[in-house]
């Protein structure tokens, strides 16, 4: 009896293996899937884009990788039309030519949906129980003197939109917000160095010059 088993098993293992090689699709009729051409092959995305990579390669870019994490990206700014003109003539004296440019950032209007003045900050810390109760979004107004003490239901990037927030914020019975422009559009600028060596960067960081504002400082954004 277990011979008659085991043999049954080899031969089961051998029919499916010759099932698998698809030695035999055109006697069943059912073809066998498997990694075999050309059916692995067919599975394969984009096969033109693989590319073996020999050890000189590797060796290389790793070399290169090595090469660049030396430099660092430094910047100084922001400035206005006017400052940019004194970074720029600073710059030209004090770094080598060719090592920095001006970075342009164009910087759109922005506007809150406003409350306040409020007399005092017990005036203030009660209208945030009131916003809190009724689940309305807020903060605190920092940095501009002549709107504290007071709160921003929301700040955007145009008057329709801000509009738009203080029609659906009346819809909470809050009938005292107004809409104000916080800053108007500007355009602020720059003086990068996008690869500075370690000799350059020491310079750089130690430069305190009236031309260059607070200095250079660790890029905000990559170049």
């Amino acid at each position: 009896m277990l011979r008659s088993i085991v043999a049954f098993l080899l031969l089961a293992n051998i029919v499916f293996f010759v099932w698998s090689q698809g030695w035999v699709d055109d006697l069943v009729g059912v073809r066998a899937s498997g990694d075999r051409e050309p059916e692995r092959l067919a599975k394969q995305v984009r096969p033109e884009s693989v590319r073996l990579l020999t050890p000189q390669t590797l060796a290389a870019a790793a070399a290169a990788n090595a090469a660049e994490s030396k430099f660092t990206c430094l910047e100084a700014g922001p400035f206005d039309d006017a400052g940019i003109v004194a970074a720029e003539n600073t710059a030209s004296l004090a770094l080598p030519a060719g090592t920095w440019s001006r970075q342009t950032h164009e910087q759109p209007a922005r506007w809150i949906v406003y409350m306040g003045r409020y007399a005092n900050h017990e005036a203030l810390q009660k209208k945030e129980q009131e916003l809190s109760r009724i689940k309305v979004a807020y903060e605190e107004i920092t940095g501009f003197p002549a709107l504290e003490p007071g709160l921003s239901l929301g700040r955007y990037s145009s008057r329709n939109a801000a509009d738009e927030a203080l029609q659906k914020l009346s819809q909470h019975g809050l009938h005292t917000g107004k809409v104000i422009e916080l800053a108007k559009a500007s355009t602020q600028y720059t003086l990068r160095v996008a690869r500075a060596d370690q000799d350059l960067a020491t310079k750089m960081s130690a430069l305190k010059l009236e031309g260059l504002g607070r200095g250079f400082s660790a890029c905000i954004t990559p170049p």
